[in-house]
């Protein structure tokens, strides 16, 4: 994962107050689409602080075992914590395009969000797919559009003052079209493909419960924001203050996710 998007610590720490409610929305559309049920074994790739396998966690129960990975140590260390007490769950330093599970390992695979970041997406998919027992199915959730991300926004905008996150936010959206994503899962050898598209509006009880975890360092988009001076800092906060129509009251920032899974 490129320098621009690896998270240090304090990233990991601010994660969760960023991203909780919106993993909580879309997670379960994920879990449906790779027929995620009580007792079976899900891997999931890019697991960030672990809310999504803890989502997963809990949709296979005591009889099922979830393996939460991430390429990121510091993001492995944040899932540890969250997940640790659970004795069906076990956390890996992994790269989703070289897995280090043996063949036919899972009955499901989930990325959330990651797929996009993968130098080589249809290898990761073929590792995926290698991992998955016959008949199993992984699917990922992408970003569609940038006017319908509920942070990335932001991102174009540092973009602005720092060109070395621009690459990084194209990355951000290359796999939102539903045929890009076929033509990946085709190229993987899966079969049984199928799309759907999850859009939600949240509302956040004032700008700072929106933005206040980016400006203290959550996620690449409070690191890239972390590495410019206070003066630009400060234009980007009344952007974004501006683009969300802030009034002083509560706020409201939409997210949308293509959903796409396939079948081995």
């Amino acid at each position: 994962m490129p320098e621009e998007l690896s998270f240090k610590d304090e990233a990991a720490a601010e994660y969760d107050r960023a991203f909780a409610h919106v993993t909580a929305h879309f997670m379960p559309f994920l879990l449906r689409a790779a027929d995620i049920a009580p007792g079976v074994r899900v891997l999931d790739i890019a697991t960030g602080t672990g809310l999504s396998a803890e989502a997963a966690l809990a949709a296979v129960g005591p009889t099922g075992h979830v393996t939460a990975a991430d390429i990121s140590p510091a993001m492995a260390e944040k899932a540890r914590e969250r997940l640790g007490k659970a004795p069906n769950v076990s956390v890996s330093v992994e790269d989703g395009q070289r897995l280090s599970f043996p063949d036919e390992s899972f009955d499901a695979v989930l990325c959330n969000l990651g797929l996009m970041f993968f130098p080589d997406p249809v290898r990761g998919l073929s590792e995926f797919r290698r991992v998955l027992r016959p008949g199993g199915r992984a699917a990922v959730s992408v970003n569609t559009v940038v006017e319908r991300s509920y942070n990335h926004q932001i991102n174009v905008m540092i973009a602005q003052y720092l060109p070395s996150l621009a690459d990084a936010v194209a990355r951000t959206f290359a796999l939102g079209e539903a045929s890009q994503l076929q033509l990946l899962f085709n190229e993987a050898g899966f079969a049984d493909f199928e799309t759907d598209t999850v859009r939600h509006a949240f509302v956040l009880p004032s700008f700072d419960a929106y933005y206040g975890p980016f400006e203290r360092g959550g996620a690449s988009t409070g690191q890239a924001l972390a590495a410019l001076p206070e003066e630009t800092r400060r234009a980007i906060r009344e952007e974004v203050r501006r683009d969300l129509a802030d009034s002083g009251g509560p706020v409201e920032a939409e997210a949308e996710y293509r959903i796409a899974s396939g079948r081995r």
